[in-house]
């Protein structure tokens, strides 16, 4: 608690005691007519050696500046403003103590004045890095009202999974970041995480499908960065917005942005209620002597299930310019979340005499999370243009209490059956962050670094039965249990990148990790002796991987690559998957974790080619994958489970295994088609060929299948301030060591008006307008068939509302880095 407060409390006073006054530039700037005032230009102080921005402030009002805190130096003054040329003035000096009036600066028009701007200075849709694709989600209108879960699930390359996991090129398993770390808020449950953030608050989302050695080698599919909204305007400015939809959904939004001068300060608060209304079914028949008779016992299924969060965000932080080569950034995520949740499940029973011909299971779950991230960042930057220094240290903190209450009736003499259960989550993570670059000549240089990643978990579940004999509460010591996680990965990294030639460059990488996973399971029975009540876990193993990227420039510039990388990569189990809890929740279905289970190796393979029109680019990629030891959840036959559900019948039970070797490789597609001036078009395909090999000791045959995916985005502009959005998605059944998945598509459609000079908007959309995206399953094993039919949501109408303030940055000029990145897409009419 006192970490807490103080951290807080820095927060807050680290701008006041760092501000200072200093020299005072001001003046006003006029249009060509020397009357018209230039409200919104952008007035800068850039640096003499790498023109890298300093200080600015945008044109009031009356198009006046006043820049504050200056140091005394000599600058490049620059002023842009849309449709007029780019006033500089060279090596503007500014002295000690002697403020500065650059009176009336005139601008002068930039040949024909355009009338009138349909889309002013849109960020590119994708961009393109050496070992990433970058989406500019701002511009989704058919997420606008939704979740995070909702927004991701629209960017190309990525699907959402039946139970909110987040997919890349068919794979779940892909690192979920927050701004480039793992947040804390999360907890153990990045998907509750991802539903309770809201879209608005999400700038970009980076995808790294072959990620370099200096990024964390985890992750199978790659890396999935979210980078939240943050403001770098100067003066104040912000935004406002509201949405309402069905089942009574809402969000609302604050974004605030003030930069006086050396130090800029932002912040915004976000409330969201979310009800996800969903529904199912489960169909479990056993077989007898290997067939379905009307005999077999046979378990059907239908629930219906709403989950009910009220979600609040708090983000805080603050920048500060020490000089025009050092800054200091710290920032603080704040959460509360509610969460309740319902589900009635009605069972139907054939050939199953103790359970009676039905039953009926209604259980009430309610959690209260809070979590806390705090983030330091400082970065330094040397003479040599292109030397940095960058470190980080973050903290995390995240609390959960809850109740799981069960009740169950049967329509036989079988007692009822109730159960209450209380949990806890208590999770803490630190990161520790250091990273160099050395440029040797503009393209070649050397990258370094060190992290370390320090998380600890304690989860705590306790379980009570109803005794019908007492009509009391008895413990249920099966089910109750302590569970304690410590991870911990340390490591080293460096990257080498040269051009070799005008056209030919290369990277070398390697990064080297030593990996902790120590576990310790509590048995809460009293029963049993207290020296034999804890079990430990531990996994210790150091391994390299190394990565290559091979680049090739096609024709006249740079712009057109080939690209061809490999790495390799891991997989490490999470809290959840070696937890050994068995969830009951599902009287039919048990689930569990492990807790020896192997991390996952992944080896990675990709051939990449980028080609650029004036209206017309694309990007596609050729990929194989190698995973060893893959781990996914194993559903045992009945035979090999008697010692877990008892005399019980027509039980599945699931258990965490590293199970198989599995071999992908396919083709991707991404290309965006500026058909005309009010009209594109954004496209990604899929296709790719999975074998996975089962493990001995697993009484599986191996499977084989060609998958593909695909999606399509169009964007129409009938008037300058009225414009539509469709989106549709197909995803290709695909077999699985046990079963198969069946095809899911959908159509989302958004409408747009600008209002108040494009200060505002209001929008209507409707998320899977044929409420079609359901996610379905057959698994196949050697004693049942099961069939899985589930959807998270329903159709979802949202009318929203959206509302500028301040003085908004107009200008073409970014302030943004972007990197060593090509544009794709971002078409300025």
């Amino acid at each position: 608690m006192l970490f807490r407060k103080l951290s807080i409390s820095i927060l807050f006073l680290f701008p006041v005691i760092l501000f200072a006054q200093q020299v005072t530039i001001q003046g006003s700037v006029v249009k060509q007519d020397s009357v018209s005032p230039a409200v919104g230009a952008s007035v800068s102080l850039l640096s003499t050696v790498n023109r890298a921005y300093i200080r600015g402030q945008q044109a009031g009002e009356n198009g006046r500046f006043s820049i504050q805190q200056v140091d005394p130096g000599t600058y490049h003054l620059q002023i842009t403003f849309q449709g007029y040329q780019t006033y500089t003035r060279e090596n503007f000096v500014v002295k000690a103590n002697e403020d500065i009036n650059l009176g009336k600066i005139s601008l002068q028009e930039q040949g024909e004045l355009i009338s009138e701007v349909v889309v002013q200075g849109r960020t590119p849709d994708l961009q393109i890095g050496i070992d990433k694709k970058v989406f500019d989600v701002s511009q989704s209108m058919v997420s606008v009202g939704g979740s995070a879960q909702d927004l991701l699930g629209n960017v190309p390359t990525l699907q959402v999974q039946s139970d909110g996991s987040i997919s890349l090129r068919g794979s779940s398993n892909v690192r979920i970041l927050v701004d480039g770390k793992e947040s804390a808020m999360a907890g153990s449950d990045i998907n509750a995480f991802l539903q309770s953030l809201p879209a608005d608050a999400i700038s970009k989302v980076e995808i790294m499908t072959n990620p370099s050695a200096k990024h964390d080698a985890e992750g199978q599919s790659g890396i999935v960065n979210i980078i939240l909204k943050k403001n770098i305007r100067t003066g104040l400015n912000g935004s406002v917005n509201a949405s309402i939809g069905s089942y009574e959904n809402a969000n609302a939004g604050l974004t605030l942005n003030y930069r006086p001068g050396k130090v800029n300060y932002f912040g915004s608060y976000n409330f969201s209620r979310r009800n996800m209304v969903g529904g199912g079914y489960t169909d479990n028949t056993d077989y007898i002597n290997g067939q379905i008779t009307d005999a077999s016992p046979r378990t059907y299924s239908t629930d219906e299930s709403k989950r009910l969060g009220y979600n609040h965000t708090v983000r805080l932080g603050t920048d500060y310019y020490a000089s025009d080569k050092t800054t200091l950034s710290l920032a603080g995520n704040l959460s509360f979340r509610d969460n309740d949740r319902t589900q009635d499940i009605n069972y139907t029973y054939w050939n199953i005499p103790d359970y009676g011909s039905s039953s009926f299971r209604k259980s009430a779950q309610a959690e209260k999370d809070f979590g806390v991230d705090l983030m330091f960042d400082f970065k330094q930057e040397f003479k040599r243009e292109g030397e940095e220094l960058l470190a980080n240290i973050s903290f995390g903190n995240d609390e959960e209490d809850g109740t799981n209450d069960f009740h169950q009736t049967y329509a036989s003499n079988r007692k009822d059956l109730v159960r209450q259960n209380t949990t806890s989550e208590r999770g803490q993570n630190w990161n520790f962050q250091l990273d160099y670059t050395l440029p040797f000549a503009e393209d070649h240089k050397l990258e370094a670094g060190y992290r370390s990643i320090i998380r600890t978990s304690q989860d705590h579940q306790y379980s009570e039965l109803m005794d019908t004999l007492s009509n009391s509460f008895l413990p249920d010591y099966n089910v109750s249990n302590d569970f304690d996680m410590n991870s911990t990965v340390h490591a080293l990294y460096a990257n080498y990148q040269k051009k070799l030639t005008s056209k030919f460059g290369a990277q070398i990488g390697l990064r080297a990790e030593q990996a902790y996973l120590n576990s310790t399971y509590y048995s809460l029975d009293p029963s049993i002796p207290e020296n034999q009540r804890a079990t430990d876990g531990k996994l210790d193993y150091f391994r390299l991987y190394p990565s290559l990227f091979l680049s090739y420039d096609v024709g006249e510039g740079n712009s057109d690559k080939v690209q061809l990388s490999y790495t390799r990569r891991v997989e490490r189990p999470r809290g959840w998957q070696v937890n050994p809890f068995l969830d009951i929740s599902d009287e039919q279905n048990y689930r569990q974790g492990n807790p020896n289970l192997m991390p996952q190796d992944i080896h990675a393979v990709e051939l990449s080619f980028s080609k650029f029109y004036d209206n017309w680019n694309f990007v596609s990629s050729a990929y194989y994958r190698r995973v060893n030891d893959m781990f996914q959840p194993f559903i045992y036959p009945d035979s090999l489970i008697q010692d877990i559900v008892g005399d019980r019948s027509n039980i599945t039970y699931s258990k965490w295994e590293n199970v198989a070797n599995n071999n992908s490789m396919g083709f991707e597609l991404i290309s965006k088609i500026n058909v005309f001036k009010w009209w594109d078009l954004t496209a990604n395909a899929n296709l790719f060929y999975m074998n996975i090999e089962p493990k001995s000791g697993f009484d599986v045959r191996s499977s084989s299948s060609f998958n593909y995916h695909g999606n399509l985005t169009t964007n129409v502009k009938f008037t300058p301030t009225f414009s539509a959005q469709v989106r549709g998605d197909y995803r290709s059944g695909m077999k699985t060591l046990q079963g198969e998945m069946k095809p899911m598509t959908g159509v989302d459609v958004a409408l747009r008006k600008d209002l108040f000079n494009n200060k505002a908007n209001i929008m209507f959309n409707v998320r899977d307008v044929f409420n079609s995206r359901r996610f379905e399953m057959e698994n196949y094993l050697p004693d049942k068939k099961i069939n899985f039919s589930h959807r998270w949501m329903r159709r979802m109408f949202t009318l929203s509302f959206s509302y500028r303030f301040g003085i908004q940055d107009m200008s073409k000029k970014k302030r943004e880095e972007n990197g060593d990145m090509d544009d794709m897409g971002g078409q300025q009419f």
